[in-house]
């Protein structure tokens, strides 16, 4: 590995107790000559006197209110969505008795119980109140809990000048982003909770195409041609059974946008933005068949058709397979990309090719080296011996970078750009 990386010594870790309420679905079609279960909790609730639907609500408001965020109207929410299907009356149903049936219809969910990993890190919209050589951080992590299934949390903090950096402390409680919006072309809009913060909010799969996961979100601040800013991602999409990538789309990191991308390139994972157009494309690099990396040009952001090939193993730690590890940089002598590499016993290293700036598909050059590998500490975990990143920041004449260890973990490290590229070969 290269010797002048340095390692910022915080190290984030699966959390259990990081609970947010989500919906409990409960199938409202019922059997022949049965009644729907749905409907029997509800009537169970409705034939409750009052003193009863009081008690029961209070032993729930016991072992779950101090543990979430604004429980109350959460049930209410919950009630609302389920009682038009059962075509409940509100006006004749006490609030205790709504909140109660809501209360049945939601349940606890430990989001990063399992593991917390392959980050990717933007500046922030809001870059007010620093110092000079400072800049406001968001980080993006997936997070996965019960059933393995995948979402996306974030983090804001602050990097100082030099290699100090600040993670923001987490709020008490986690919302999950909702009021989900279908929109044109399969894509959804979501939004969250006007009072909660960014760090504090988690954005769970809602389609039938993300069923199982949300995964390896890759961001970029991409910076559109008439001058305006949009933070975009490329994420993978899983039901259980087929993957596709799709784009997630905010300029303020309280609306999203989530929808598919189609054409052949977007059947595939790990897709990263340029980000802004070269010679009038949007650009891509991804990983069209399993083990090389190829550069891809649309018109449109949503449409991506085959690619050409931009890199193939070369080095022993890369000699399985090869992909990318997020958005490149660009920098005076061209766009840096970071890597990734599988190498002998399935073993991860990171790595780092820099382009042409005007001609991307040219290289000038790639380390023949790892800048970090699956080693010592950073090898044990939920799958052993992996290091991976979903993208890097420049922060002055560093490059800061957040990784995840294991598929269990996440680290830190800043690298010298300069020593960087003159490692390169």
């Amino acid at each position: 590995m290269l010797d002048f990386v340095m390692h910022w010594p915080l190290r984030l870790q699966a959390d259990a107790s990081r609970v947010v309420v989500r919906p409990f679905h409960i199938p409202i079609d019922s059997k022949r000559g049965h009644i729907s279960r749905p409907r029997r909790i509800a009537e169970g609730v409705l034939a409750m006197d009052e003193a009863c639907a009081e008690r029961e609500l209070a032993t729930v408001f016991k072992d779950f209110e101090a543990r979430h965020w604004q429980t109350r109207n959460v049930f209410l929410t919950r009630y609302a969505q389920v009682a038009g299907a059962l075509q409940l009356d509100d006006d004749a149903i006490p609030e205790v008795k709504r909140q109660l049936i809501g209360a049945f219809f939601c349940h606890e969910y430990s989001y990063a119980a399992a593991a917390i990993m392959n980050p990717s890190i933007v500046r922030h919209p809001d870059q007010s109140g620093l110092s000079p050589g400072s800049s406001r951080i968001v980080m993006s992590l997936r997070t996965v809990g019960e059933g393995h299934i995948s979402s996306i949390a974030f983090r804001e903090g602050i990097l100082s000048p030099g290699t100090r950096f600040e993670l923001a402390p987490e709020p008490p409680f986690a919302t999950a982003a909702d009021s989900a919006v279908e929109l044109e072309n399969g894509a959804i809009e979501v939004h969250r909770h006007k009072d909660s913060t960014l760090s504090g909010t988690v954005i769970f799969p809602i389609t039938a195409a993300q069923s199982k996961g949300l995964e390896d979100l890759r961001l970029v601040e991409f910076n559109h041609e008439d001058g305006s800013t949009e933070w975009l991602g490329t994420y993978t999409a899983y039901n259980g059974e087929s993957i596709r990538s799709e784009l997630i789309r905010t300029r303020d990191f309280r609306t999203f946008q989530l929808g598919p991308m189609g054409g052949p390139a977007a059947r595939n994972k790990g897709m990263a933005l340029f980000p802004r157009k070269i010679g009038g494309w949007y650009v891509m690099v991804g990983r069209q068949d399993g083990e090389n990396l190829y550069l891809i040009r649309s018109r449109s952001l949503t449409h991506w058709g085959e690619g050409e090939l931009l890199m193939t193993p070369k080095f022993p730690w890369e000699m399985v397979q090869i992909g990318n590890c997020g958005s490149p940089i660009e920098l005076d002598e061209g766009w840096l990309l970071l890597t990734h590499g599988v190498g002998a016993m399935r073993k991860y290293s990171l790595g780092a090719v820099l382009l042409d700036k005007e001609n991307p598909q040219k290289i000038i050059g790639r380390t023949p080296e790892p800048l970090i590998s699956a080693a010592a500490e950073d090898r044990e975990g939920y799958v052993p011996n992996v290091v991976y990143t979903c993208g890097a920041l420049r922060h002055g004449d560093l490059l800061f970078m957040p990784y995840g260890v294991a598929d269990s973990a996440v680290g830190f490290a800043f690298v010298p750009i300069k020593e960087l590229v003159a490692a390169m070969v």
